[in-house]
């Protein structure tokens, strides 16, 4: 998988992200997400299920979808973590803002006033044979 493939979900505002139970079974969600070099970035609750289930293992894939999760576009394998460093999380934080600006800036409103901005958690999602950036 090359830089080029995520560029092609560039233009797309919702990502189907499948992450990997234990016993191999995928889970699938809808998620706002923005690419920064060749990497994707999404944003979610610390325990989440995203997140623990990438704890177990980094096989994910992922492919365009609508707010609902109806996938129209080609599923893509990729690896994911959960960012750890802080210089990296509002790299991707700042990624996401310029994607959806005020949606954004609405969802960390919120958040903020119900406290759960500080339970949120980035994730970072790289094609299957490295690329980080």
């Amino acid at each position: 998988m090359t830089t080029s493939t995520f560029e092609s979900l560039d233009g797309e505002s919702y990502l189907s992200l499948e992450t990997f139970r234990r016993d191999g079974r995928g889970v699938r969600t809808p998620v706002w997400f923005a690419r920064r070099g060749s990497n994707l970035y999404v944003f979610t609750e610390r325990d989440s299920g995203k997140v623990k289930r990438l704890r177990n293992g980094d096989r994910a894939r992922v492919a365009a979808c609508n707010v609902r999760g109806g996938v129209h576009g080609d599923w893509l394998e990729a690896r994911g973590r959960i960012v750890s460093d802080s210089q990296t999380e509002s790299l991707a934080y700042a990624a996401l803002h310029a994607k959806y600006g005020w949606q954004m800036r609405i969802a960390d409103f919120f958040s903020s006033l119900t406290g759960r901005i500080q339970g949120r958690a980035v994730l970072e999602i790289a094609p299957p044979e490295g690329g980080a950036t």
